[in-house]
């Protein structure tokens, strides 16, 4: 049985709709992919980033632009970060959590290159991917992390994993719905003490150490994910094989749906160029499938 909206719960849901109108004023007028990206969803978000301050989602808003017209995360095709993704250090699992979220499942024991370049923008494809294919009535993915055969001669460097840290919370705010950090050893206690210093309070939040031996942190995983569908490597039952052939398959085969929602389409050379959208149009915009 449905209830009723209280009074109080009805005012609170009319201001946020006025701020949401007041940062859309302050944005202006858009045309192209950026109206395409500023839904009023992606606006929300970015003030529920923000604590709901039109002022400081405004910014927010407007360095990740910035970000997005120099790194253009819409172009990148699997074909060019493949080569990262060879030993299955990050990539989209096959299964979804509890309320239909996409998963990524990030593996740093299993780290093959140097180039932090490289590394970024292997990352934010499949970030843009975990998006991309979200379910309509989800805003949000999950992360799971298997410290499986880390080291520190394997960690990622603290610039690294600055920098993965600085793209998801301030380029992808809200996005991220929880990581669990699967049985850490000891040693990444160190590690941690130095990057936990960058984390903003809400992305903090929905940080979460699961131990095998606690039945606590078991639980709260258990809650979010199926033990059926959950790897064995993450106290599941299901085993862990990651396929690069067959999930360079589905990544080509997603580049079409990007291609297609930005008014991309590739040529036979390879190339991406615009389809229906003039050359001003083609801002580089964060992928927005759920408005």
């Amino acid at each position: 049985m449905f209830r009723r909206k209280t009074e109080q719960e009805q005012n609170e849901a009319a201001l946020r709709e006025s701020k949401i109108k007041e940062l859309k004023t302050l944005i202006g007028q858009l045309s192209g992919k950026s109206s395409l990206y500023c839904s009023d969803a992606c606006l929300k978000r970015y003030l529920e980033a923000r604590n709901w301050n039109v002022g400081k989602a405004k910014k927010m808003l407007e360095e990740t632009l910035k970000w997005r017209s120099t790194f253009k995360p819409e172009q990148i095709r699997w074909d060019e970060v493949s080569g990262e993704g060879e030993t299955g250090k990050v990539y989209k699992a096959g299964f979804h959590d509890r309320h239909g979220r996409t998963v990524l499942i990030l593996r740093p024991g299993l780290q093959n290159t140097k180039s932090l370049e490289d590394q970024m923008k292997h990352l934010v494809y499949l970030i843009e991917n975990a998006i991309l294919n979200l379910p309509e009535d989800q805003e949000q993915m999950s992360w799971l992390i298997d410290f499986t055969e880390w080291t520190l001669s394997t960690s990622v460097p603290i610039k690294s994993a600055r920098e993965t840290i600085n793209i998801l919370q301030n380029h992808y705010p809200e996005r991220l719905a929880v990581a669990f950090l699967y049985n850490p050893p000891r040693l990444f206690e160190a590690f941690w003490k130095i990057v936990k210093y960058f984390i903003d309070a809400k992305t903090f939040q929905k940080v979460k150490f699961v131990y095998p031996k606690n039945p606590e942190s078991v639980e709260l995983m258990s809650s979010f994910f199926d033990e059926e569908n959950l790897p064995t490597e993450f106290g599941g039952k299901a085993l862990l094989q990651y396929n690069h052939e067959e999930f360079s398959k589905q990544m080509n085969q997603d580049d079409v749906k990007t291609a297609n929602f930005w008014g991309l389409v590739h040529s036979n050379n390879n190339q991406l160029h615009a389809n229906g959208f003039s050359g001003a149009e083609i801002a580089s915009e964060p992928i927005q499938t759920n408005p």
